[in-house]
């Protein structure tokens, strides 16, 4: 079905029309008042309802596009795909964010082993080199659609980690219901070109871009208790950052 979209457009505004026409299109699908799975009108039929060039819609489609918020399917025209995650910079797991973004969550786990520890996450967990840790990489999933890639590090014992159970919930939930209390973290963010692997694994071409994160968890006592080198699908993913002046 067509989606009914309303558009105000300010024609003595400094910011290009295309550009207008685009963020209230992306204000819509966050809001949800343009679903997953809605279709836009045709680029002539937009042009003419808004009395704008159809090179302007075009371009306005076709940031959309390239956002990762629009697809254009041959015979079907042009839908919505998902709303883009927004996440705020503060300690909570991903699954927990999604879930109460209305995203439905879901998670792959790749693995859950123990194995030896290298130098660098032996050096970040507080370990010796070569100790026993537990391993795990998961894909999450939100709306059906591949969204990270999660590789976490835990000492061995911290929790009773079950394929079963992160499949079904967050880690951070798992690991405060076994008592671990987490209360601060230092956290990187960057970003880098997909592998093959990664590629595959998120459903990307290869070498499009990623968000990268490095985060490692304390406990109230100061203990490390997880660290996470996780990577992002930047057209389906982006952080927000709220800055107070001291």
């Amino acid at each position: 079905m067509t989606a009914k979209l309303s558009i105000d457009l300010d024609r003595s505004s400094p910011v290009p029309l295309y550009f207008q026409v685009a963020e209230q299109i992306s204000e819509a699908i966050q809001r949800g008042d343009l679903p997953p799975g809605s279709r836009l009108d045709n680029e002539i039929l937009l042009a003419d309802r808004l009395g704008l060039s159809r090179p302007t819609v075009r371009q306005a489609i076709q940031y959309l596009v390239d956002k990762g918020l629009l697809v254009r399917k041959r015979g079907v025209g042009t839908q919505v795909v998902h709303g883009q995650v927004k996440r705020s910079v503060e300690l909570t797991s991903l699954y927990d964010d999604l879930r109460r973004a209305g995203q439905e969550p879901a998670t792959r786990v790749l693995v859950l082993e123990t194995g030896p520890a290298d130098e660098r996450v032996a050096a970040v967990l507080g370990v010796p080199a070569g100790a026993e840790v537990l391993r795990l990489e998961r894909i999450r999933y939100a709306a059906g659609e591949p969204l990270a890639l999660l590789h976490n590090w835990l000492p061995v014992g911290l929790a009773p980690l079950t394929a079963e159970g992160l499949q079904e919930r967050g880690l951070y939930e798992l690991l405060r219901s076994a008592g671990v209390r987490m209360r601060v973290a230092n956290q990187r963010m960057g970003a880098r070109a997909a592998t093959a692997t990664e590629a595959r694994l998120l459903g990307e071409r290869r070498g499009a871009p990623l968000l990268t994160m490095l985060r490692t968890t304390y406990d109230d006592q100061g203990r490390a208790v997880e660290h996470g080198s996780h990577v992002y699908r930047a057209s389906h993913y982006s952080l927000e950052v709220t800055l107070i002046e001291r």
